[in-house]
């Protein structure tokens, strides 16, 4: 039996997550990471847009890690290409 410390990440389309759990993702991601957009400070409803905007273009994605249980996003680069 493999244990789930060994298991790979899953991507999860953003689709399949209700608008509430997706939106509560994008903001936990937004609030932990403290980008810095530039010159222009951004509200929380503007990072979101900008995250769901990455989303759309697949420049992001909804990856859940079995291993800790949780879900997060990660850029599109560097991932394997979609099959």
């Amino acid at each position: 039996m493999e244990d789930s410390q060994d298991l790979e990440a899953i991507e999860i389309p953003a689709d399949a997550l209700s608008p509430g759990a997706l939106r509560g993702l994008i903001e936990a991601f937004v609030l932990r990471e403290g980008t810095d957009y530039g010159e222009r400070e951004f509200s929380l409803d503007e990072k979101v847009a900008q995250i769901e905007l990455q989303l759309a273009r697949r420049e992001v994605r909804v990856m859940y890690d079995p291993g800790s249980e949780t879900a997060t996003l990660v850029s599109a680069q560097g991932l394997p290409a979609a099959r």
